[in-house]
């Protein structure tokens, strides 16, 4: 009998420590600074400039923004130099693709849509998630921001972390029974 194999062990994942930057496209730089710094308070702490984009070696003239939250992360942006905002999906409502930036307190969640809607920006909520709660606008880009604030004790969030794989594969199955029904 031969010796059984030996599958070797993939290395283990390396650590990631947490969020560097999320970037999009904007259509205007100086109107997103308005945005992002003036009236979201995040200051603008990075400016990158180039003809040539870095990993692929293609021109397309650029400037590429950075505005830094108080976790030290960021939110950054690119514009291309042609006031063109990226479109959104078409196969995907308008509510699912959004960035979700968190604040302190319902007090603060509160203050802030009070401060953007005094600038003219529509904003929704403040919605009840039953473990946060949360405000939603768009930026001049027509990017949805979600500002939101956690709401249950952390011993509530442990007790999710614990159910989220179950919860994921009831989700798995309702998913392809629905599926079965519709293709029925």
């Amino acid at each position: 009998m031969p010796p059984a194999e030996t599958v070797p062990l993939a290395p283990p994942p390396v650590p990631v420590r947490g969020l560097h930057h999320f970037a999009w496209r904007c259509r205007d730089s100086e109107e997103t600074r308005r945005f992002y710094e003036d009236l979201l308070g995040l200051p603008l702490v990075h400016v990158i400039k180039s003809d040539h984009v870095p990993s692929t070696g293609e021109y397309c003239p650029y400037v590429h923004i950075f505005f830094q939250m108080r976790d030290g992360s960021y939110i950054a942006f690119f514009d291309l130099g042609d006031d063109t905002a990226a479109l959104p999906s078409p196969n995907t409502p308008a509510w699912v693709n959004h960035i979700a930036l968190r604040v302190d307190s319902v007090a603060d969640l509160r203050a802030a849509k009070a401060r953007l809607e005094s600038a003219g920006v529509e904003v929704l909520g403040v919605t009840d998630h039953h473990i946060i709660e949360s405000i939603y606008f768009f930026d001049p880009n027509g990017i949805r921001v979600e500002l939101t604030t956690p709401t249950v004790p952390q011993a509530e969030m442990e007790a999710h972390a614990r159910r989220a794989h179950a919860e994921l594969n009831a989700w798995t199955l309702r998913k392809a029974q629905l599926r079965g029904k519709a293709a029925a």
